[in-house]
């Protein structure tokens, strides 16, 4: 007689919560690795169809990859002449820039005593310090270019994953006892995961170069930072865009006035609503299936456990969570909590 062995729904709810939390405490001890690694991820799944695509065309597998990489290299060697020397000499003036956000703030002083209100300029400096905006995206940028000296483990692992990604699914197949049915899974993850990725840095790479032509005709400094800061953020959804225009507006205002700053607000505008609202949508359909909350809090959590890289993957890494928890059904409800609707299905395509 086979006796039944297990534990109660809740017990299992909460080894898994358990499980989940020594899982975050992990990653978060490991960044310093676990960030290069993403990134690396990240690149190859970018690097992939253009990968195939060489293939197809009759050219060698060696020589697909190595005219990727010299691609990558040559990307990665104008970012960090441009956006580095850029970011350093952005920090340096940070304190300047501060200083005249101040200036200007007490300006607002005799417009609040125009609807009545009793406010000193040292109350202002305490509500409304745009100085702080300015010392965030400092940071920021200056943690963005500390990855890059992470280059070339970057580099080596993914040339390692796209020397893999041919024969990946053959080794799957091996190993796995029923190979279809989980190769169909992975599969589905893969190419959802693969698609929004590839669209997604499209229509990132457009927002920036739009965002990077507007604000050099306006004559804002850094320009090449605040495109690249727009395509970056691009893949931080509903608040991304609004986060890289907050910097460009300030310094707008410090160097050409209001009226310069009103005009970069009014293209940041045109150019997101154009591209976020009209065009991706057409292309990539409903693409996500993760609620807006859910989004929104994604970005707090893997920012908070990987730093901005997080930020900039949050979206994939829930997608992920979310294909991975629909294929148990002890967690099942998870992932439908975790989706924009009651009625999606997880066999069919998003």
């Amino acid at each position: 007689m086979k006796e039944k062995l297990g534990f109660t729904r809740g017990a299992r709810i909460l080894m898994i919560t358990a499980s989940f939390v020594i899982v975050v405490a992990g990653m978060k001890a490991a960044t310093s690795i676990l960030v290069p690694f993403l990134l690396s991820i990240f690149i190859s799944i970018i690097c992939t169809p253009p990968l195939y695509w060489l293939q197809k065309k009759g050219v060698p597998k060696i020589i697909s990859i190595l005219v990727i990489i010299l691609g990558i290299i040559a990307a990665g060697s104008i970012l960090m002449i441009f956006f580095g020397a850029s970011v350093n000499d952005f920090t340096r003036n940070l304190p300047l820039y501060r200083e005249q956000l101040l200036i200007k703030t007490k300006g607002l002083q005799p417009l609040a005593e125009r609807f009545g209100l009793e406010i000193t300029n040292e109350d202002i400096g305490k509500i409304f310090d745009p100085g702080v905006a300015m010392t965030l995206v400092g940071k920021t940028l200056t943690s963005l270019s500390g990855v890059l000296s992470n280059a070339m483990f970057i580099l080596l692992t993914v040339v390692f994953m796209l020397l893999e990604a041919a024969g990946f699914p053959g080794k799957l197949r091996a190993a796995l006892k029923d190979p279809e049915t989980s190769l169909k899974g992975i599969s589905q993850m893969t190419e959802g995961v693969n698609r929004y990725l590839v669209l997604k840095t499209v229509f990132s790479l457009m927002t920036g170069i739009f965002v990077g032509i507007w604000v050099k005709i306006l004559g804002i400094p850094y320009a090449f930072v605040w495109g690249l800061l727009a395509f970056i953020l691009n893949y931080v959804p509903n608040i991304g865009s609004i986060i890289a225009a907050i910097p460009a507006i300030l310094l707008a205002l410090i160097e050409r006035g209001v009226g310069y700053a009103f005009v970069t607000i009014i293209g940041y505008i045109v150019i997101n609503t154009t591209i976020s609202n009209f065009i991706e949508p057409r292309i990539m359909g409903r693409r996500l299936g993760l609620s807006p909350l859910v989004v929104f809090l994604s970005l707090v959590f893997w920012g908070w456990v990987l730093g901005p890289v997080g930020m900039l993957l949050s979206v994939p890494l829930t997608m992920i969570l979310r294909i991975v928890l629909e294929g148990s059904e002890d967690t099942r409800g998870i992932a439908i909590m975790l989706g924009s609707g009651p009625s999606r299905s997880p066999d069919k395509p998003e």
